[in-house]
């Protein structure tokens, strides 16, 4: 499969489930902005593996056909920490999560937020315009990273999730920083040359 290709349907894949969330407010603003949501989504997926993209096309596919919207999924999961009386209300509702993979999840966090906290050091003024890092920081209307890494990995199969760590377990081995790929594709989609320009010219 082409990764040019399978990036494009996972992003037509995930804009389809996005756009059937549900709010307690009503329809937020984001599901209104295709733009922003496929630069997000493709720069990050374009930090993984062939074989990690072809497993999460067949896991949104397979939930789809199944009646499942993971994109829902991930942000109910978000809500134990940021709004956790109403994650109690829902929480049954929810798929159980594999024990293999609550062992995956944290081992994975473990190496995204250390990549994390190293661009928080490289590059402050990019990096100070996003999320907080933490769950401890989580309030009702700000979600944390690490919660939203949570949420989203909780949706993956077993399948999709190993094959997502040992990459990116793959690239630390080898003094690479899988954030940084992410956060350089970032900021090149929003007219900067480098990561160095943006930390520069962002105040």
């Amino acid at each position: 499969m082409d990764k040019k290709i399978s990036i494009d349907q996972l992003v037509k894949a995930e804009w389809d489930m996005f756009q059937l969330v549900q709010n307690t407010g009503g329809r937020a603003s984001c599901q209104e902005d295709f733009t922003t949501f496929e630069i997000m989504r493709s720069c990050q997926f374009k930090s993984w593996s062939d074989a990690a993209l072809e497993s999460y096309f067949d896991d949104l596919e397979n939930a789809s056909q199944g009646g499942r919207n993971l994109i829902t999924e991930k942000y109910a999961r978000m809500m134990e920490s940021t709004s956790p009386k109403e994650y109690r209300k829902i929480k049954r509702q929810l798929p159980p999560v594999h024990p293999d993979v609550h062992e995956l999840i944290g081992k994975t966090l473990k190496i995204l937020l250390a990549c994390e906290e190293d661009l928080i050091r490289k590059y402050p003024n990019v990096t100070k315009r996003g999320r907080v890092l933490y769950s401890s920081e989580d309030t009702p209307v700000a979600t944390s990273k690490e919660t939203y890494f949570k949420g989203e990995l909780a949706t993956y199969s077993l399948k999709t999730l190993r094959l997502y760590y040992e990459h990116i377990s793959g690239l630390e081995s080898r003094g690479e920083n899988v954030s940084e790929t992410v956060l350089l594709e970032t900021v090149k989609r929003y007219g900067y040359a480098s990561l160095q320009d943006a930390n520069s010219e962002l105040t």
